[in-house]
Formats: structure tokens, C-alpha cells, sequence
């Protein structure tokens, strides 16, 4: 990711959308409408800025903080920027946001009639990442995964004139799901963002402390704890996959994308014996596909 850094601090909105690539799952693939990707890269934009303000991401330069009006005294004071940009998030639905990335946004919430809640959500959970690094019991956990990830897959449904509330209920579990696959990838780097994401309640279960996760190479008590989580998301997965099968065309094609995204990182997880700490372990691209496959066909 070289020279990203700096592309941004000249093109803040490009770089930002340029991270696409990297996930885990297509975030708008090409057989998609046009106004489908258009719609979902202006959500994803506002996605991953607002992760990357939480996370200090954010390019060298302070562009973002002077677009959203931050004084540079403050720009490296994550709150201030969250809620500046909260602020500029309320100007999408009442007059004219001052990031771009906003201001693409706001053609798609007006033409799709978006409420503000769901990106609420998502702001309000990099707020949490400030103030909360550790997560007593997978139920707090949960409720971390109802800001952090479940909007992302109402703002889908929404997007495509498909919200149902059973398929939001299933939606919920795939989001959670994926919000836990990532977690159990990152565990080293969360860590040295002081952050733990493994409920503390099951890492007592399984006898982990959190200078076993500081090692390069994962003992027996971490693997089984990684274990069980991953566990724990496949099981979501699967409740949720049906959602798959609850629409048609294309949308049933993305939607699959994004289980088979999941249940070929969990996969990947499996395949290095639960061992995450020397990096994610990464799902190679035939895996996906045979996944895809799998979820269509309302297998797995």
C-alpha cells in the first residue's frame, strides 16, 4: 500500500474508495447495476472513512480534518474528528456536507431515501473503539456488532429496495458474522492497537492471557479459543445464508458474495490450525469461488 498515503492527502475521496480492493468480501462487483455500484462505493466510502478516523488511519496531511472544518491543532484527536464529521453526516440530509465523500453520499441517500441511523450506528461504534478495548462476554460483543457491522447490510438491503424484517434478522447475523471473521484475522494488529476483541469471559475459559496473543506464534490455549470463535461465526453464517436464497438476479449473486467471503476466510483460518498471530491467513480466490457455489445452491 505504498504511495497510498500520499495519493490521499492530494485525493482524499480516491484514496479512501481505492481500498475496496482489499476486502474481504466484493464490495461492488461489476455485474452489478451501474447505479447499484454507484450506490454502494458512496456507502462504502463513508464506511471506511469513518473506520479509518477511528483507527487513525487517516492519510499524512490533515486533508480530512480540514475538510471537515478541524482545526489542526485537534486533527489528531480522533473524537473531535468523529464528531466533526457526525456533524458533516447530519448536513447530508439537510443541506450540503463539506467532504466529498459526503457529498457523493447524499445523491444516494436522497435517491433511495436513507435514513440517518445506520451511519449513526457506524460513527457511534468508532466512538465506542475510543472509549472501550476490551469486551467482557460475547453478548457485549454482539451488541458492539449491532453499530459496527449490522447497518452496513441494512444499508444494502435498503439500497436495493429489498428490506424485509426477517431479511434484515438474517442480514444482522451475516454482518455480525463477518465483524467476527475479522476480528479473529486481526487479533495481532487489533492488539498492538490496543484493542482485544475476544470476550474476556472465554478467554478466561480457555486459559488465555493477553501476552499469549503478543507472541508470534499461537500456543495451544490461543489456537483453541480462535477455535471456538470461528466457531461461533460459522454458526451466524449459516443461520443467516438463507437470506441468499430470499432474493433473486443479481442482488442473490452479491449476497452470496459476501457469506462465501466469510466461509472462505474461516476456511483460511482453519487451514493454518487457528494460528492468527503471524498475520490474517488469507483466502485464496478458487476457495471463494467454490463457496459462492456452495451458498447458491443454499449448501454449507
Amino acid at each position: 500500500m505504498t504511495g497510498t498515503g500520499t495519493a490521499r492527502s492530494l485525493d482524499p475521496e480516491r484514496g479512501t474508495l481505492d481500498k475496496a480492493a482489499g476486502e474481504n468480501f466484493p464490495v461492488a462487483p461489476f455485474f452489478l447495476p451501474r447505479a447499484w455500484r454507484t450506490d454502494l462505493m458512496a456507502v462504502y466510502g463513508f464506511a471506511r472513512l469513518v473506520d479509518d478516523i477511528g483507527d487513525g488511519d487517516l492519510a499524512p496531511g490533515g486533508a480530512d480534518a480540514r475538510l471537515l472544518g478541524v482545526r489542526a491543532e485537534e486533527a489528531e484527536d480522533r473524537l473531535v474528528l468523529l464528531d466533526a464529521f457526525e456533524a458533516d453526516l447530519r448536513r447530508v440530509f439537510d443541506s450540503t456536507p463539506r467532504h466529498p465523500l459526503l457529498r457523493r453520499l447524499q445523491s444516494t441517500v436522497r435517491r433511495c431515501s436513507l435514513t440517518p441511523g445506520p451511519f449513526l450506528g457506524l460513527i457511534a461504534a468508532n466512538r465506542q473503539d475510543q472509549l472501550v478495548s476490551r469486551y467482557e462476554t460475547y453478548d457485549d460483543l454482539l451488541a458492539y456488532c449491532e453499530l459496527s457491522a449490522n447497518p452496513v447490510g441494512r444499508l444494502v438491503l435498503a439500497l436495493t429496495g429489498t428490506s424485509t424484517p426477517e431479511r434484515i434478522r438474517r442480514s444482522d447475523m451475516i454482518c455480525t458474522a463477518l465483524q467476527i471473521v475479522e476480528h479473529l484475522q486481526d487479533v495481532a494488529e487489533d492488539l498492538t492497537r490496543g484493542r482485544v476483541y475476544l470476550p474476556a469471559a472465554d478467554m478466561k475459559r480457555f486459559h488465555v492471557q493477553e501476552a499469549d496473543l503478543a507472541t508470534t506464534s499461537a500456543g495451544a490455549s490461543v489456537r483453541a479459543l480462535i477455535a471456538y470463535e470461528a466457531q461461533r461465526a460459522r454458526d451466524l453464517l449459516n443461520e443467516g445464508a438463507p437470506l441468499v436464497g430470499s432474493v433473486h438476479g443479481r442482488l442473490k449473486l452479491l449476497l452470496a458474495g459476501f457469506v462465501a467471503g466469510g466461509r472462505a476466510a474461516l476456511h483460511a483460518i482453519a487451514a493454518a490450525e487457528y494460528d492468527v498471530l503471524p498475520g490474517p491467513p488469507e483466502p485464496g480466490k478458487v476457495r471463494l469461488l467454490r463457496e459462492v457455489g456452495v451458498t447458491l445452491r443454499g449448501e454449507g
